[in-house]
C-alpha cells in the first residue's frame, strides 16, 4: 500500500511534534554576503540568491510584470544587493531577513520604470544562474496563484521551497550514509503513516521487520524536525521567534 502524503499543513504539523533545541546560526549567511565585495561574499549571495529568488520571481509575476520584466527585476536586484551593499542595512535586531528582503524588493520594483531600466540596473553585475523556465513553470503550476496576493503568494514559495530544501538535505545525509535508495522508499512517510498495512508491505519488500521499519521512519521524522527547525532558525533574530515562524509556515503552505 501507498503511504498517504496527507495535506501540507498535516506534514508539517506531524514534522513539528517535537521541542527538541539546537544550536542557531543566525543571520550568519546575510552577514556574509554583506561583507566588502570578495569571493567569499558573492558566495553568501549567491546561497541567499538560491534560497530566495524564486518567491521573489513569483512575487513579480503575481504583482503583474509580464516574464521577462520579472525575469530581470529579479535577476538586478540581486545584483544590486552585491553592487551597493544594500544587505548592510539589513539589521537582526529587527526580525526575519524575509521581511528585509520583500521590504527591499517592493521599494526596487517601484524604482524600476521600465524594463530598459531593469536590465540597466543589472548592468555590468556578475550573472547570477537562475533558471527562470522552472520558476515560470512552477509559478504557473501554483493552484493558489490566482487568489493570493503578492505577499503571500512569496510567502507560500518560501515555505514550499524551505522544505524542499530540507528535503533534499536529508537525502543526502542518507545517501552519503549510503541509505539513498532506502530512503527514497521511506521518503513518503515523512508526510504521514501509511494506508493499513503500509508498514508491513514495505516490510516484505525490503526484506526487515515492520518494527524496524518503524523505528527507521521516526528517526527519518526527528532528522526532518532538526533540519527544519534549523533553517527556520537561520533568518530568524532570536529564539523566541522558532514557534511563529512555525505557525507562519503551517499558514503559507495551507493558503
Amino acid at each position: 500500500m501507498l503511504p498517504r502524503h496527507g495535506t501540507p499543513t498535516q506534514s508539517i504539523l506531524r514534522a513539528m511534534g517535537s521541542d527538541s533545541r539546537f544550536a542557531t546560526t543566525r543571520w550568519t549567511l546575510v552577514i556574509a554576503a554583506a561583507g566588502d565585495v570578495s569571493t567569499g561574499s558573492r558566495e553568501a549571495l549567491a546561497e541567499l540568491c538560491e534560497r530566495y529568488w524564486t518567491p521573489l520571481y513569483a512575487y513579480a509575476r503575481r504583482h503583474g510584470c509580464d516574464v521577462p520584466q520579472a525575469q530581470d527585476l529579479t535577476q538586478a536586484f540581486f545584483a544590486r544587493l552585491l553592487e551597493k551593499g544594500d544587505l548592510r542595512a539589513a539589521d537582526p535586531s529587527r526580525g526575519k531577513f524575509r521581511s528585509f528582503l520583500i521590504s527591499s524588493f517592493k521599494h526596487f520594483i517601484s524604482n524600476v520604470r521600465d524594463h530598459d531600466r531593469a536590465q540597466k540596473r543589472g548592468g555590468g553585475q556578475p550573472h547570477l544562474r537562475l533558471e527562470f523556465d522552472t520558476a515560470e513553470a512552477r509559478y504557473q503550476a501554483e493552484p493558489a496563484a490566482s487568489t493570493l496576493t503578492p505577499e503571500e503568494l512569496f510567502e507560500r514559495q518560501w515555505a514550499v521551497q524551505l522544505v524542499e530544501r530540507v528535503r533534499a538535505q536529508l537525502a543526502a545525509e542518507r545517501e552519503r550514509a549510503g541509505a539513498g535508495e532506502q530512503f527514497a522508499r521511506l521518503a513518503g512517510f515523512l508526510n504521514g503513516d501509511p494506508e493499513p498495512g503500509g508498514y508491513e508491505e514495505l516490510a516484505r519488500e525490503t526484506g526487515t521487520t515492520e518494527g524496524a521499519l518503524r523505528v527507521t521512519v521516526h528517526r527519518l521524522r526527528r532528522r526532518f524536525r532538526e533540519l527544519l527547525r534549523a533553517e527556520i532558525a537561520a533568518t530568524v533574530s532570536d529564539d523566541s521567534e522558532i514557534e511563529g515562524e512555525i505557525r507562519h509556515l503551517i499558514s503559507a503552505l495551507s493558503g
